[in-house]
């Protein structure tokens, strides 16, 4: 497997993640935020598609960090429902796979400009990558605070990793991602 695909199959694999949590919470819920100054899962899913969008527009010939982009308005409440928020979900991630699609390993080591700091095209996919996984995380522990007990999993289910690993087959982020279609 090429690092490009493989890249590319973790960036779906959170993309599913994120997908399957969100389906587990209700309209209403998507603008709710926890303590604090922490970020609701709409917020969270508005600022990972600018980040993506802006990255990955004119991925190769222009600075990762669009003027276009206002990032600060991405943690504002907006009233946007469902429908919308996930249109621009899916144009954001659009954008990344077609820019990852047209990438080989070849591509790699060449460079690409993130807020004006030069990056070789691997670094600034794994640096891009790890950004959304973590904000990822936080939409999943969101919804799973809200669901509680009616929290379906999208791993191992408590108490069965034994059983997980008697069954154990190669595990890809391919796999998973398809898996993680069936827990909505």
């Amino acid at each position: 497997m090429s690092v490009i695909k493989s890249l590319e199959d973790e960036y779906r694999r959170y993309k599913a993640l994120a997908e399957a949590a969100i389906a587990q919470v209700g309209d209403e819920e998507l603008t709710q935020t926890g303590r604090g100054d922490s970020n609701s899962i709409d917020m969270l899913v508005r600022h990972i598609a600018g980040n993506l969008k802006s990255r990955f527009t004119d991925f190769r010939s222009s600075d990762g960090e669009k003027p276009w982009r206002h990032r600060d308005e991405e943690f504002e409440t907006t009233s946007l429902n469902r429908a919308q928020l996930f249109e621009l979900w899916e144009s954001a991630w659009s954008v990344l796979l077609s820019e990852i699609a047209r990438l080989t390993d070849d591509d790699l080591s060449h460079t690409v400009t993130v807020r004006r700091q030069p990056l070789r095209i691997d670094e600034a996919l794994h640096r891009s990558l790890a950004h959304t996984a973590y904000h990822v995380g936080q939409i999943v522990y969101v919804a799973k605070a809200m669901r509680a007990g009616d929290w379906r999993t999208l791993s191992i289910p408590r108490g069965k990793s034994e059983e997980y690993n008697q069954k154990a087959s190669r595990e890809t982020a391919a796999a998973h991602a398809e898996m993680l279609k069936n827990v909505r």
